[in-house]
């Protein structure tokens, strides 16, 4: 039997480049062309074999195709070839038990021919052809031909799929390469998250890649690269409990393909707003592994609508750009670590410096001054005993820079919140109130009495404001072994003992809460003494 040089030339056209897409498109053309079909169309079945991911078209503008709507996935006679591959031939497709109709829109056709395509024994999807030249019905003779086209086809295709893995794993290994190169210096980690979203989304060529942190009850959107509609997104909170997210950024390592997360987002709450037309679809999440950060999560890269299925089945790069993420954020995490460090040691040396040289020095300068107060003329003792005051003063608040600079720089500090809180007071006052703090308040004082010491100290400047027309006042809060004192202490005009006991009643509740006790005492000579006592425990 003489083979048709048609389609000898049409299988060598087909051939011409390994691309995919354009590999496509030249199979359906030529079916076309070879069995004289003006409309054709190339159905790729998706990896659960029961519904078309994509369809590629010849004869349909690009107007008539939005026209009509979203492409066909597999009801009807096209689902029928995805049920039984094997090649069918109708004179008119409505007559078709199995005919599922045309929607709005939808040019007329009646004579088909349906043929599958095969890649090594597996069904890669189906060539449709339909409206044969001059009303005709397609022959058998047609029928053989785009069989024979769609058995060459099908090994074309497997070629452009394996060249398409190829390049893709060289991709791959090239952007792994770039990621490594970035995580060996000093990086921010929203910036290696960034690149592993860009090049997740290149390498899968999809539509958006984002990477989710887990953080509570939530998912936090740290990076996300596609269209620049997505780019709001970035700072986004996701309720976890969306049930594919939750179980995904558990940690389990789980990975799941599902076909349009958008629409899952906005049932559950998550996401009410989207970019108009657009949609995740078939959209690969993969987990992100806590790791030695404790931080777990997703990555998500999501297919255009109808796009090639590329991102499905590289699924398992999507999953190793997921474990570059964990590294990057463990990477960020020690280099965090370390810096962190390195700021502790250099402050201990500073706290050693100055306990060992500056301390000692002044406080030997304060004794040298006490031993000459009694061999200086009495007017000068004044003086004398005022300098020794005031570098007992600056010891003192040299101890208390330096249990400050033993705290690691983002913990919580009830010095540094006593100096703001006095601090306050100095307008409404008109001076600034003495501070004085002695021991390790920061870290010998339990997180649930550090509000009660902070009330107590607000209240007490307070009544100074209001009623003691003070001129000068002290605040001393002082650790130590096993209880802590704070005194307020002012030279106003004291309280009578009807407004002591009014304004003891706030103060004996706070004491009472602490298991401590609160005293008022008049100072000498004038004004008020406020103690309160609490239990380190």
């Amino acid at each position: 039997m003489e083979v048709d040089p048609r389609l000898l030339d049409a299988v060598v056209g087909i051939g011409a480049d390994l691309d995919l897409n354009s590999t496509l498109d030249r199979i359906v053309t030529a079916a076309c062309e070879l069995a004289g079909a003006r409309y054709g169309a190339l159905g790729v079945v998706g990896p659960d074999g029961k519904r078309l991911v994509r369809f590629i078209t010849h004869g349909v503008t690009d107007d008539e195709i939005a026209a009509i709507g979203p492409y066909p996935e597999g009801h009807g006679i096209l689902g029928l070839l995805i049920e039984h591959p094997e090649p069918i031939r109708m004179h008119d497709l409505a007559e078709h038990p199995r005919s599922y109709g045309f929607p709005a829109n939808h040019p007329p056709m009646k004579s088909f021919l349906g043929v599958p395509i095969r890649t090594r024994e597996h069904a890669f999807g189906n060539l449709y052809l339909t409206e044969k030249t001059g009303g005709a019905d397609f022959t058998e003779d047609d029928e053989r031909t785009v069989t024979a086209l769609a058995a060459a086809a099908g090994v074309v295709i497997d070629n452009a799929r394996l060249y398409a893995d190829t390049e893709q794993r060289r991709h791959w290994h090239e952007v792994t390469a770039e990621i490594t190169q970035l995580m060996l210096g000093e990086f921010d980690a929203d910036q290696a998250l960034q690149l592993i979203a860009r090049r997740a989304r290149e390498v899968a060529g999809a539509q958006v890649a984002a990477v989710l942190l887990a953080d509570a009850d939530e998912l936090v959107v740290r990076a996300v690269d596609g269209r620049d509609t997505f780019a709001k997104y970035v700072g986004r909170r996701i309720p976890s409990n969306v049930p594919v997210l939750g179980r995904v950024s558990s940690g389990s390592g789980e990975q799941v393909v599902i076909e349009d997360l958008a629409q899952i987002l906005k049932d559950a709450g998550g996401l009410t707003e989207f970019p108009e037309g657009a949609t995740l679809a078939r959209t690969t999440l993969a987990s992100l592994p806590p790791g030695n950060s404790g931080t777990g999560g997703v990555l998500a890269v999501a297919a255009e609508q109808g796009a090639n299925t590329r991102s499905a089945e590289g699924a398992e790069l999507v999953r190793m750009f997921a474990g570059q993420a964990t590294l990057a954020l463990e990477r960020a995490q020690a280099q965090r670590d370390r810096d962190l460090l390195a700021v502790l040691e250099d402050r201990d040396r500073i706290a050693r410096d100055l306990h060992d040289l500056v301390i000692q020095r002044l406080f030997a300068t304060g004794l040298q001054l006490q031993g000459m107060h009694r061999l200086v003329a009495p007017e000068h003792q004044q003086r004398l005993t005022r300098a020794v005051e005031e570098i007992d003063t600056t010891i003192h608040e040299l101890r208390a820079a330096i249990f400050e600079l033993q705290q690691p720089p983002a913990a919580a500090s009830l010095r540094a919140d006593i100096q703001t809180l006095v601090a306050e007071y100095a307008e409404p006052l008109g001076f600034r109130p003495q501070l004085t703090c002695t021991g390790p308040i920061d870290t010998v004082v339990p997180a649930t009495v550090r509000p009660q010491i902070l009330a107590t100290i607000r209240e007490a400047l307070s009544n100074i404001v209001r009623h003691a027309q003070a001129s000068q006042a002290d605040v001393e809060v002082i650790a130590g072994p096993n209880q802590l004192v704070t005194r307020i202490t002012d030279n106003g005009i004291g309280i009578g003992p009807s407004s002591r006991r009014s304004g003891l009643r706030n103060l004996t509740d706070r004491a009472r809460a602490l298991g401590g006790t609160v005293q008022v005492t008049d100072n000498h000579p004038q004004g008020t003494i406020v103690e309160l006592t609490a239990p380190m425990a």
